[in-house]
């Protein structure tokens, strides 16, 4: 399935991302510094350009004047992150898997909303993935969600709602059966993977799963 790849303007934990012919790659507004680091040349260019360095600027003014097709120019003031915004035009543009780099660390208040960002992904019927070097964060709802043998390190599962139900965690340290998870208590925080094929189920409601390799 081709992507959209979404690079932000958070902390870069990885040495390269990796681009297939038939992705679709946005950098969202700072993110445009990272691609010029990783040589990653962005199909399309969005933001209000408030997290872009000097040198950068420039580079994205001499952009603009040869391709302005390639670039969305947001007003600083408006209800939209540029991250919501890159992602709507990624799903205008067909796309329904989304991978999203550097959108996490810096401000908190920028990493919870790319994790509502995975909500609304999700709630309109796509994938999201935030991903870096040391780990992923995804949602689950009414679904179940396969983990390789091959993975180590941590999962911890939050519920996203007032209540997740029919919780269940096969093939990791500590299981789960058919249980409910609310907002309150985080009693799924640092599972750890057993060198065994993992599933998390959820029958209702929505879960947030945050991976850390090791």
């Amino acid at each position: 399935m081709k992507r959209c790849i979404i690079i932000g303007a958070g902390d870069l934990n990885v040495s390269q991302i990796p681009v297939q012919e038939e992705d679709f790659v946005i950098a969202a507004d700072g993110g445009f510094s990272y691609c010029e680091l990783l040589e990653v040349k962005p199909d399309l260019i969005i933001g209000d350009l408030d997290s872009v360095g000097e040198q950068d600027a420039e580079k994205i003014a001499a952009l603009y004047q040869q391709e302005p097709e390639k670039f969305v120019l947001l007003p600083q003031e408006k209800d939209e992150t540029d991250m919501l915004a890159a992602i709507h035009e990624g799903m205008q543009r067909g796309y329904r898997d989304f991978r999203i780099y550097a959108g996490q660390g810096g401000r908190l208040e920028h990493t919870i909303a790319n994790i509502q960002c995975l909500k609304f992904l999700k709630e309109n019927g796509c994938t999201g993935y935030l991903c870096d070097g040391t780990g992923m964060i995804l949602l689950a709802k009414d679904e179940c969600v396969s983990f390789r043998k091959e993975n180590e390190g941590y999962l911890s599962v939050f519920c996203m709602g007032d209540r997740a139900e029919g919780v269940t965690i096969r093939g990791m340290k500590y299981e789960l059966e058919n249980a409910e998870l609310t907002n309150s208590f985080p009693v799924g925080i640092s599972n750890e993977f057993i060198g065994e094929a993992a599933r998390i189920e959820v029958r209702k409601g929505t879960l947030l799963l945050i991976l850390a390799w090791a």
